[in-house]
């Protein structure tokens, strides 16, 4: 019979709930192996934030969240805060800063985070396995896993696999497959925090403006977010079509305020009481950048193009006025988990102890991180699920 390695704990999954998880139940006493199918851990990581990690943020709270049970995030949220995470940052001497709205992200690189990270697992006496993969996963009074590497026994396995989203990092349907042999709901699975993409005269219009960033705001039947948005070849990013991706039902419009700032209605009128010699265009690009007005001119007031403001009948501009106020798109789809920051929905968490993040089906099994129907906003969001969701296992355990 091949003799197998025995460990206390081991977590399949070497992403930031991965190894946080491990590095407190190795500080806690545990015998913890950290299995990790690709060669290096913490790709994600690394590649957050433009490289810089945005890892927290400062005002998290439960409300930034998207699960079907809004509530199963409020537990481990309430016990391992942001404040927590910057207190181990700053213990590591690691330089950060605040972006914008509580985003706060590394001053130099992302692979601070990912060595604070992999020092823990070493304080910890974590083994950490890379180019492992898990062929069978059996549970008998225990755990045993036959690996590539391989035979392992554990008293308890973590499921910290992550999600679906940017395929070419490696990532595989594991810890859903895991969750269903142990008789689990999945929550139905789609790209969150995607790009928007469009077809026909939007696509091309979308592609004459790439490049182009404009401050509005974007809303779905369920959610509304201030923020930029960004013109690409392929359709509409930034920060507020990101946002508003993971409220979007496929087939249904996205209503855009491309003056979010602009006064009351009838704003354009008093325009034309004060600059009435002037083209629409001029008054627009005050606002907006000259070559969205353009493109919007070519859409919606062409015949009009070369009257002055002071001819327009105030109908006309009304008109106008709620164009750019509640500009209807319909987006042909997402740019799917290609570039997909998250995955939404997930292991269900009716059958997970919200204090706990183990199994209600299976003693001794958990699931943390992204591969739980919990799903964060965009900002740092993510991230704290990720170390509050491995808090939890680990404090608990």
């Amino acid at each position: 019979m091949t003799a197998s390695t025995a460990y206390d704990v081991v977590v399949i999954g070497g992403g930031a709930a991965g190894l946080f998880c491990a590095a407190q139940l190795g500080q806690r006493g545990q015998r913890v192996a950290v299995l990790e199918r690709t060669a290096k851990p913490g790709k994600k990581i690394l590649m957050s934030g433009g490289g810089r990690c945005n890892f927290t943020n400062m005002y998290t709270e439960p409300d930034n969240y998207l699960s079907a049970n809004p509530h199963f995030c409020k537990s481990a949220l309430s016990r391992y805060t942001p404040w927590d995470f910057i207190g181990l940052v700053s213990d590591h001497g690691i330089p950060y800063h605040e972006k914008k709205l509580g985003q706060l992200f590394c001053d130099h690189s992302a692979k601070d985070i990912l060595n604070m990270l992999l020092r823990e697992c070493e304080r910890g006496g974590v083994n950490l396995i890379t180019h492992c993969e898990v062929a069978e996963l059996e549970a008998s009074g225990g755990f045993r896993l036959r690996t590539n590497r391989g035979l392992m026994t554990a008293a308890a396995v973590v499921i910290a696999t992550g999600g679906l989203s940017i395929p070419t990092m490696g990532v595989t349907p594991y810890g859903y497959d895991v969750a269903r042999q142990f008789g689990h709901r999945i929550q139905p699975t789609r790209a969150g925090l995607v790009p928007f993409v469009f077809t026909d005269t939007l696509k091309q219009l979308c592609a004459e403006l790439s490049g182009v960033a404009v401050d509005t705001r974007i809303a779905t039947d369920s959610a509304e977010f201030r923020e930029n948005i960004l013109f690409t070849h392929r359709g509409l990013s930034g920060p507020a079509v990101l946002q508003v991706s993971s409220y979007w039902e496929p087939g249904t419009a996205i209503s855009i305020d491309l003056l979010p700032e602009a006064g009351p209605p009838g704003w354009l009128q008093k325009q034309k009481a004060k600059q009435g010699k002037q083209r629409l265009r001029s008054i627009l690009s005050q606002h907006l950048p000259k070559k969205l007005v353009a493109q919007l001119e070519t859409l919606w007031w062409q015949p009009r193009a070369e009257t002055p403001l002071g001819e327009w009948p105030d109908q006309a501009l009304h008109a106008v006025e709620a164009q750019l106020h509640r500009w209807q798109l319909t987006p042909a789809g997402t740019e799917g988990y290609r570039t997909a920051e998250v995955t939404l929905g997930g292991v269900a968490t009716d059958d997970l102890s919200s204090q706990t993040m183990e199994s209600r089906l299976q003693p001794g099994l958990f699931f943390i991180g992204e591969v739980v129907d919990v799903t964060g906003h965009l900002g740092g969001y993510n991230f704290q699920w990720a170390w509050a969701s491995a808090f939890a296992m680990a404090n608990g355990i």
